[in-house]
């Protein structure tokens, strides 16, 4: 289930007009080759949230901007719209039902020259059809 949530996340992000315009790349894993700024998924992990009568998974998901400026506003008009499309994910998919989604955490640094990273992480409950 959990590479179902990473896939269903990328083709809903990849599907909102604003990130595609403001975007180079929208990917799974850290692109090989792009240009500033791009988003991708960096991290993911699963722990078991069953029911009794199904499967059920616990699944946390970090997506990491990189873009570039020397003010920490500059990517703040892109982190509010990665922010809105995650929140508006649908919670009915082809192969599971997201039961609840919640922001953990972000994390803003500054990457050799001016380079800025911007890591939001967020946990889905996702549970089996």
């Amino acid at each position: 289930m959990e590479i179902a949530l990473r896939a269903a996340l990328i083709e809903h992000l990849k599907a909102q007009p604003t990130l595609v315009q403001e975007l180079s790349a929208i990917t799974e894993e850290a692109p090989l080759r792009a240009s500033l700024p791009w988003l991708a998924i960096v991290a993911s992990a699963s722990a078991d949230w069953s029911h009794k009568t199904g499967a059920g998974r616990e699944v946390r998901i970090a997506v990491e901007l990189q873009a570039r400026g020397d003010d920490p506003a500059t990517a703040a008009s892109l982190v509010k719209a990665i922010e809105d499309a995650i929140g508006a994910l649908p919670a009915d998919q082809p192969d599971f039902r997201i039961a609840s989604q919640h922001f953990l955490r972000a994390r803003t640094e500054q990457r050799g020259g001016t380079i800025r990273a911007v890591l939001l992480e967020y946990r889905f409950r996702i549970l089996a059809k």
